[in-house]
């Protein structure tokens, strides 16, 4: 384990290719995790649904079989090896919450392997190969923060990523790091022509988030190809992980990777002096932010 100081923590990144069988996708997380705490990891995050292919490709009820409860198999697996290694775990699942009632949700497992609670991810996409509104259900439990053994962190989930407000909350519920577990790539035929500028809006929109917060924000990506062969979804990975001014302190490639990143944690009260968004926020102007459009 890190013998990091007080106001210190390190964490842990898991970028993978996922394949076809659940139960070995699981087997090869829980790996990476002990892995990623053998090298001083933390605080450890998975991406995206990590226990199987992105299924959200196509529209198939044969894919609801693969969702799961919470408390269930995974965390049941998750738990007891958090508690092992003394590491906090960030897992995202399919929630299979009753019949016909599903979400994306993120698990948050302290490092006595207490659950602490979980994300439903709130901002659910409709494009071409994401089609998540077929799957899951918007969130229902908000922006969160919780105070595990390393510090107070947040979780939100991919789509959510894009939207200034939800940093703005989690952050305001105490957050230090925002953790973005993520499934997002090129469709194939397009790479060529948007594919760079795709990669650098997703990247530059997170780190927006990390100076405008005072937080540090890791995203956690996938990596492979997945899907058709003749179209399908290429996952970029290029997991990272920013601190406060935008900074960033590492990010993967293409390949699969498990990223060791320390943070100090007393780099954000400075951040925050001397940037003060939080004290100039005019709380008193911004009514019209609960509104779809301002006519």
């Amino acid at each position: 384990m890190s013998t990091d100081a007080p106001g210190s923590v390190t964490l842990g990144l898991i970028q993978m290719r996922c394949g076809l069988d659940p139960t070995a996708n699981l087997e090869t997380a829980l790996g990476r995790i002990r892995a990623a705490a053998d090298r001083g990891a933390q605080v450890i995050c998975l991406q995206e649904l990590f226990r199987s292919q992105y299924f959200c490709q196509t529209e198939d009820h044969a894919h609801f079989a693969l969702a799961e409860p919470i408390p269930g198999p995974s965390t049941e697996a998750i738990a007891p090896l958090a508690k092992e290694l003394g590491v906090v775990v960030v897992a995202s699942l399919f929630e299979k919450r009753a019949e016909g009632l599903y979400h994306n949700t993120a698990v948050v497992i302290d490092a006595d392997g207490t659950e602490l609670g979980s994300y439903r991810k709130m901002h659910i996409p409709d494009d071409p190969r994401y089609f998540e509104k077929f799957y899951f259900a918007p969130g229902d439990l908000g922006f969160r923060s919780w105070d595990t053994r390393y510090g107070s962190i947040g979780v939100l989930v991919c789509w959510d990523q894009w939207y200034p407000e939800a940093a703005r909350l989690t952050a305001l519920q105490g957050a230090k790091v925002l953790f973005y577990p993520t499934a997002i790539g090129w469709l194939p035929e397009e790479q060529d022509e948007f594919g760079a500028a795709q990669q650098s809006a997703w990247e530059t929109i997170q780190r927006s988030h990390a100076i405008a917060n005072g937080v540090y924000v890791a995203a956690v990506n996938r990596v492979g190809h997945e899907g058709a062969a003749d179209g399908g979804i290429e996952f970029w990975g290029g997991s990272f992980v920013t601190d406060p001014y935008g900074s960033i302190l590492q990010r993967a490639g293409q390949d699969e990777d498990i990223l060791i990143v320390p943070c100090d944690l007393t780099a954000l009260g400075t951040a925050r002096t001397h940037w003060p968004f939080l004290r100039d926020r005019r709380i008193d102007a911004y009514q019209g932010i609960t509104k779809r459009y301002l006519d």
